[in-house]
């Protein structure tokens, strides 16, 4: 291995401040992804059905179930991704509480209830993009994709749920990077300076993970990824014009 390889020291500190956070809170993710499983499992069955209702499918694909438990597995899976925003949304508000008492607010709940407003507001707008725009695009396409090849479309129950969930769940999850960004630099975790100089590996990051959720093709790419990355460089503008740049151009 090239011994002239180091790893940054900024990164590695606030790597490392990150993973001690996340330590800190790990009671708290654990009860709240336990919870969100004892609730996710018993509505799964009517989110599933209304998800058939909809209007998803797209013309000439059967949806179908290959395994006896394939369908108490989906109810897990939904119980995780319910527990999985659970816990997002706990360390949202623990950031906004940490980011009231860094700026030494003499009120710092209500920060909290800033974040969590903000918080809704962005997750409402993921949905939206994803449930109205972007599900029904990619699924359009890879029914007709394979269609056009001759194929039978023909989708496991799991897989077509799970993509449904996971991609409006990235979406949520994806749309809370301002709000993310902002609780980080106003709570002291990471600097403007840092942000500015690992841009580039920022935007990677999320191309890298936009591509997980979306086909092969540049299309669908930039349009998981794009917004997300317009919402992260508005937040540092925002931060900018607020006055916490402290002499660093955006």
């Amino acid at each position: 291995m090239d011994e002239d390889f180091t790893i940054d020291p900024e990164i590695r500190n606030l790597f490392k401040q990150i993973s001690n956070h996340i330590r800190s809170r790990m009671k708290l993710i654990v009860a709240l992804f336990i919870i969100g499983i004892a609730i996710g499992i018993p509505i799964s069955h009517r989110v599933v059905d209304w998800l058939l209702e909809v209007g998803l499918v797209p013309e000439g694909v059967n949806i179908i179930i290959l395994t006896p438990v394939e369908f108490i597995m989906l109810q897990v899976r939904v119980g995780a991704w319910l527990g999985a925003g659970l816990a997002v949304l706990a360390l949202i508000v623990d950031g906004a509480w940490k980011s009231g008492l860094a700026k030494k607010s003499p009120r710092p709940a209500f920060s909290v209830i800033v974040a969590v407003v903000f918080a809704i507001i962005l997750a409402t707008a993921g949905l939206i993009y994803s449930w109205y725009l972007l599900t029904p695009m990619l699924l359009d396409y890879l029914a007709a994709d394979a269609q056009s090849a001759g194929l039978s479309t023909e989708w496991r129950l799991s897989s077509f749920i799970g993509f449904i969930i996971s991609l409006c769940l990235a979406c949520v999850i994806g749309f809370q990077a301002p709000l993310i960004t902002m609780l980080s630099l106003q709570s002291g975790a990471v600097d403007r300076a840092t942000l500015l100089a690992y841009r580039r590996h920022i935007w990677f990051t999320t191309f890298v993970l936009g591509a997980a959720f979306s086909p092969p093709d540049p299309l669908s790419l930039f349009l998981v990824s794009l917004p997300i990355i317009l919402l992260f460089e508005a937040a540092l503008i925002w931060d900018y014009l607020m006055g916490g740049s402290k002499g660093v151009n955006a």
